[in-house]
């Protein structure tokens, strides 16, 4: 996964923002429902984190990662690349070839790996299920598969793991439509940091020669 993009993808299992569920979005069954409701309100009240996960390809390596999300700004460090976003514009950087890209933050195209969608993504294009109780060590976690309704969506189910201890997600692993699969697992997760408004801002002069394609 040489160029880490942000696109329409599935779930962000980082986001805060999005609309309260109604009855009307509901399309679970009332304990998975019931889950992924105390899940995201419990990530809908934190204002900022920072968090570190590890993110695995099917059948390679595990390869580790950060986020830093306050409100729509996030920053996220992944796969050889650094993504820069302060709510307007998102610039991301490719530390192999030192390029930069510009363009502008589109908040509604969501995509799999937006921070500040992942606890809210659920809401809209999944129908849900709660699939089994699991146990890893002394923890406890349900299970809910989320099934996308989406015709042209690349994913085709997120099975989300969540502790039953405090609501908190331990993991989620994607299937998508072209057989492919990746999991993620949160190994590290810092409430409501303090983290000024500049770190989620590209300084071309942090990084001497960097080449800077404005896509916008």
């Amino acid at each position: 996964m040489k160029r880490l993009r942000i696109v329409s993808f599935v779930l962000s299992v980082i986001l805060f923002s999005g609309a309260l569920l109604t009855s009307a979005q509901a399309q679970g069954d009332k304990k998975s429902t019931a889950i992924l409701d105390a899940m995201s309100n419990k990530y809908q009240k934190i204002k900022s984190f920072k968090a570190v996960f590890t993110y695995t390809p099917d059948g390679g390596k595990p390869l580790k990662g950060d986020a830093t999300v306050k409100g729509t700004k996030f920053r996220l460090k992944m796969a050889g690349q650094e993504i820069f976003n302060d709510g307007k514009l998102m610039a991301t950087y490719i530390k192999e070839t030192n390029e930069v890209n510009l363009q502008d933050f589109d908040p509604s195209a969501g995509g799999d790996l937006d921070p500040t969608r992942i606890y809210s993504a659920y809401k809209k294009g999944f129908k849900y299920a709660y699939l089994q109780e699991k146990k890893e060590g002394s923890k406890t976690f349900d299970v809910v598969e989320l099934t996308s309704t989406g015709k042209n969506s690349q994913v085709d189910k997120v099975q989300i793991e969540v502790s039953k201890a405090d609501n908190s997600i331990n993991s989620w692993k994607i299937f998508q439509k072209n057989g492919q699969k990746v999991t993620y697992k949160v190994e590290q997760f810092q409430p409501d940091v303090t983290v000024a408004d500049a770190y989620f801002i590209f300084n071309s002069k942090q990084f001497p020669g960097v080449e800077v394609v404005d896509l916008r």
